[in-house]
């Protein structure tokens, strides 16, 4: 089942429940992926790739995540509470998340073979490394653990 599909599923078991808040960010993905379709239609591509989907979905998440902190920054729990069922919600629509551990294994493979050594190779490192992590682990996660590494 594609993930349009799937979301549709749940679109009815959300209205079935009564789940406002399930319904609610289900819905809003479907309209994302929908207008991403229609933005790729004049390519000729009828629906929209895996990697496609995945980065919509991440790039709500990222959303998710930048609202909270805007929220918690403004003293607003009320409102970063409701972002961050939204973004539990979405997660589940996204592969899992790497631990720390294996993101900083990936991270010192490419330094090792990118010969990076101080800040100024974050470059060389960051590329290849989100290449390498679409999806499996947050951006500012790995800019971090990049960072540290070239740093120490």
């Amino acid at each position: 089942m594609g993930l349009k599909e799937r979301i549709t599923e749940d679109i009815k078991a959300a209205m079935k429940a009564k789940d406002k808040i399930r319904l609610e960010t289900v819905r809003s993905i479907k309209k994302v992926i929908i207008e991403k379709e229609s933005s790729v239609r004049p390519q000729g591509q009828e629906a929209l790739t895996e990697a496609q989907e995945l980065e919509v979905l991440t790039q709500l998440a990222k959303q998710r995540r930048d609202a909270i902190a805007q929220y918690q920054q403004a003293g607003r729990a009320e409102l970063a509470e409701q972002e961050a069922q939204e973004l539990a919600i979405l997660e589940e629509y996204l592969p899992q998340q790497l631990a720390d551990e294996e993101i900083a294994a990936v991270v010192d493979q490419i330094i090792a073979s990118a010969g990076a050594s101080s800040p100024k190779d974050m470059g060389k490192v960051m590329g290849p490394a989100m290449q390498q992590l679409k999806g499996k682990a947050d951006g500012k996660k790995v800019q971090d653990i990049v960072k540290a590494r070239l740093a120490g």
